[in-house]
């Protein structure tokens, strides 16, 4: 894409995404599709159907901008979940459509989908930064798709505690990537 430089603040970002001006969403394409493409494929594991996620992911965000609230959280963590979001019903659709893996061992369906992408390992490293429990639950809920939810019975713990600590992870994860919010 050539596009004019830009640079912008989240506000100013936000408030140009609202205003549908293009070289807004090719800034955003442009500075935020690798990561949210790492998520993505981490969940998905198929370099195809990851392709078409990550379009559906850009589609939701373009068409739900509007409603975006800042004061829930950041535009970073916004398009996170919109992407996770995404590829989990990606894999959801698959599953009822019928798994061409059923019956074979997890492990070695896992060894065969496991496509290496470069930049997930910058991601990796970026995550392997955070505290232990910090860590697993950002693994579990952003890299393995599970749902707070679901992490909370599987680790016996609150959900509130979840939430709270997912949150601080994302926060801390903001400050190694430079993102102001």
């Amino acid at each position: 894409m050539a596009t004019k430089l830009f640079s912008y603040s989240e506000s100013e970002l936000i408030a140009s995404l609202q205003r549908n001006e293009r070289h807004a969403f090719e800034y955003l394409y442009d500075h935020y599709s690798g990561c949210l493409y790492s998520i993505i494929c981490k969940i998905i594991r198929d370099e195809t159907r990851a392709e078409d996620a990550m379009q559906e992911t850009f589609l939701k965000i373009w068409k739900s901008i509007k409603s975006y609230n800042s004061e829930k959280g950041s535009l970073f963590t916004w398009m996170l979940n919109i992407a996770r979001n995404t590829a989990i019903d990606a894999l959801r659709v698959d599953s009822k459509r019928g798994n061409l893996y059923d019956g074979l061992d997890s492990t070695l369906v896992q060894m065969a989908m496991y496509q290496p992408i470069t930049y997930t390992f910058d991601l990796q490293d970026l995550v392997e930064r955070l505290r232990p429990e910090r860590k697993l639950l950002v693994d579990l809920v952003y890299f393995q798709g599970y749902t707070h939810e679901e992490v909370s019975e599987k680790l016996s713990l609150p959900l509130g505690t979840i939430k709270s600590r997912i949150r601080t992870a994302l926060q801390e994860l903001r400050v190694v990537f430079g993102v102001q919010y």
